[in-house]
């Protein structure tokens, strides 16, 4: 990670870390660099938190500035800024959206024309110029001065082409949406009802100020209330900039990125579609749900959290289904991102296909309750190469054996290491998470744990 871009693009409160000068500049190198050979078309999306206006002003004066012509999708999400990159022949993307943090947060997620996350080189570029490491970049001039367009009609192209995705009529299904006050708004609504759906919508009033507030796939607890309350089939829960969903079940219990994998793997395995009988996961994802895809027989690769990191490893092994518990998954055959609005789609499928409720789909894996505690030490490098604490991490990894596992890893922003156990009961993961938080604390390495 940069300076300015982590994982997910350049993130921070707006106008204290993200600014509109960092917008204007990063919308000036763009421009220039994508349009030295000939003209540039950049599209821009947003989602509907108040700072986004003022960004997407900043990208566009930057952008046209530099000659590039700015195709504005307006409150959109993601994955159809995605979808768009990559079909409508644009040099990149930019989706300004600080997904599921608070209002007064703001990100610029760049995308290429692949509808992926930007290469890392074109990063280092646009991390340099704004440090004032490039030179300054010519304005254009006369006729080579670009312009906004609104685009809208990009949006309903996205949209029609989700609907064209379903297989199924979800007459005399009742499906419950949580839009998150973010980018499905709309769109969730329209597709489902479309599709012939009763909807159950909430958070679907956004104020600029409301996004993700107790809402969205972060806080959805209301949305089990509703499926609970009226009965439902299955419910929804987006986040703000729609590429992430996690799915509430009949009885009210929340289906999460595991489950869905799980889910749609064995729906694909049955068919023999799932390209090379394997789906990819990250090492965060449920030691129940390995255990799952075992007994199921469906192989996996584990790749460092992130979806870019899921991402690559899919493209590299040419697999077609990955994902985070969080609920970011990929249907690479379909979208070169994680898409929500995509996600329930699928889940629909096989609830519809098979006839058989989510809960019961989801059944197989029993999830193993997870214990995670940041410990905050005077060296992340130092304190793994510590031979007491190694040893401490040793007999855990003993004492679980195939019962549980032991996941220790760097945090890539700060001096934590993230210590997570699974087991069988809450108890043994707390029992064992302590065991190597003293063995930190017995070497003096160990500040704090939060």
């Amino acid at each position: 990670m940069g300076k300015y871009f982590g994982t997910d693009g350049f993130r921070g409160e707006a106008n204290m870390d993200l600014t509109v000068d960092h917008a204007f500049k990063i919308g000036r190198f763009l421009g220039w660099h994508f349009g030295q050979f000939r003209p540039c078309r950049v599209v821009i999306g947003k989602d509907p938190r108040r700072s986004s206006y003022m960004l997407e002003d900043a990208l566009s004066a930057g952008l046209t500035a530099s000659g590039a012509d700015v195709y504005l999708l307006h409150v959109t999400t993601t994955p159809s800024v995605s979808y768009i990159a990559r079909t409508g022949n644009f040099d990149c993307g930019i989706m300004i959206s600080a997904s599921h943090n608070p209002y007064y947060d703001n990100g610029i997620k760049l995308i290429n024309m692949n509808g992926e996350k930007m290469e890392d080189e074109v990063i280092d570029l646009v991390e340099q110029y704004l440090d004032g490491h490039i030179e300054e970049v010519p304005y254009a001039k006369r006729e080579r001065i670009g312009r906004t367009v609104d685009y809208d009609g990009g949006r309903n192209r996205y949209i029609g082409y989700l609907i064209a995705l379903a297989q199924h009529s979800y007459r005399g299904m009742k499906v419950g949406l949580d839009c998150a006050n973010g980018s499905t708004w709309m769109i969730a609504k329209n597709v489902f009802e479309t599709l012939g759906a009763e909807t159950y919508v909430i958070a679907n009033r956004p104020n600029g100020l409301n996004i993700n507030e107790r809402c969205g796939s972060t806080h959805i607890e209301r949305l089990q209330e509703i499926v609970r309350e009226n009965h439902l089939d299955v419910g929804f829960a987006f986040d703000g900039d729609a590429d992430r969903c996690l799915a509430v079940d009949e009885k009210g219990n929340v289906v999460d990125g595991d489950l869905i994998l799980y889910i749609y793997g064995s729906y694909m395995k049955e068919r023999e579609k799932l390209t090379n009988n394997t789906i990819v996961a990250t090492v965060m994802s449920n030691f129940g749900f390995f255990k799952a895809l075992d007994k199921a027989g469906i192989q996996y690769i584990k790749a460092p959290v992130g979806d870019k990191n899921v991402h690559d490893a899919m493209r590299n092994g040419g697999y077609i289904l990955g994902g985070e518990q969080s609920g970011h998954i990929i249907f690479s055959k379909y979208a070169s991102t994680g898409d929500g609005v995509l996600t329930a789609i699928k889940v629909m499928q096989v609830m519809l296909d098979k006839k058989m409720p989510l809960s019961k789909l989801a059944e197989p894996v029993a999830i193993y309750p997870q214990v995670l505690k940041n410990a905050r030490v005077t060296d992340r490098d130092l304190a793994l190469e510590d031979e007491d604490v190694r040893s401490a991490m040793q007999a855990v990894e003993e004492e679980l054996g195939d019962t549980g596992r032991l996941l220790v890893r760097k945090s890539g922003t700060e001096p934590l290491l993230r210590i997570m156990v699974e087991a069988p009961t809450h108890d043994a993961c707390e029992e064992q998470v302590n065991r190597v938080i003293e063995a930190l604390k017995a070497k003096e390495l160990l500040l704090g744990v939060k």
